[in-house]
């Protein structure tokens, strides 16, 4: 029998240099006693960033570049948790990443948010603001654009794809579960194959226990299909505020529960490094 998918990572966590956090207690010795009270191997830094080399960021990304990220190194070390320095970049509604490549190798891991379709004006366009089927379009049309480059894939991660964002604000909780339940299954298929060949890692994000039975049932659904496709998975806890480590067992374990997840699920971007 299979081992199951331990809680031993944590690969998507903010600092307060980035602006949504900004909270003077988010640090990275605060991180790493998170991980050491959870008995983490590894974690991994991701603030968010624009990279200046990148033209067209918004207001609220241009002071978050590389520089203003770099501000988290040295990381500290430990001989039990390996700390690893990553960032969050984002997709513009021109489909343009904010991370330069001459620049990617200044970062041990990089995930992208192709569902981050709340910034109107610079990830989506005022017109496609309020029209939910165009938004439905956009999520697919962002992974398939992501997926078309020669990226080095296997340092990459899908960031949060069943995210709330992705409804914009009005009725969030709602809209985001019709955007993705009118998905079709061919469509993510096609999607998850090329994943899975590419190597990216798909992202395991809270919170999951937010969900009705119902509600689960249509955001699982992505994922299982990722699974059978061959993708691989991380658990990525989106930490903003120390107050949001207290959930992320618990989160964790319903994604290994309800996906069936073992060690061989498991996405390893840091492994040849080792």
């Amino acid at each position: 029998m299979e081992e199951s998918f331990r809680f031993s990572q944590d690969y998507h966590i903010h600092t307060f240099l980035s602006s949504c956090s900004a909270d003077p207690e988010e640090t990275p010795e605060r991180i790493l006693q998170y991980a050491r009270e959870n008995g983490l191997t590894e974690v991994c830094i991701t603030d968010h960033l624009w990279d200046a080399a990148v033209p067209g960021a918004s207001d609220w990304y241009r002071p978050q570049d590389i520089e203003h990220v770099e501000q988290g190194l040295p990381l500290p070390e430990d001989p039990d948790v390996s700390m690893h320095f990553g960032c969050e970049t984002d997709m513009d509604k021109d489909f343009r990443l904010g991370l330069a490549e001459e620049n990617f190798g200044r970062f041990e891991f990089i995930i992208v948010p192709t569902t981050h379709l709340h910034m109107q004006g610079f990830t989506i366009s005022d017109e496609d603001w309020g029209n939910l089927e165009r938004r439905r379009e956009l999520l697919v049309e962002r992974v398939d654009r992501l997926l078309e480059r020669n990226y080095p894939f296997r340092k990459m991660g899908l960031a949060h794809m069943t995210c709330t964002l992705a409804a914009g604000y009005e009725n969030q909780w709602e809209n985001h579960i019709k955007l993705f339940d009118g998905i079709p299954d061919a469509v993510y298929t096609d999607q998850f194959k090329k994943a899975a060949s590419v190597g990216i890692g798909i992202e395991l994000n809270t919170p999951i226990n937010d969900y009705t039975p119902e509600e689960l049932e249509k955001i699982l659904r992505p994922y299982r299909i990722a699974k059978d496709c061959g993708c691989k998975f991380y658990f990525g806890s989106d930490a903003h505020h120390p107050k949001s480590f207290g959930f992320c067992a618990s989160e964790h374990a319903t994604w290994v529960r309800e996906l069936g997840l073992t060690e061989a699920d498991r996405f390893r971007p840091f492994v040849q490094e080792k």
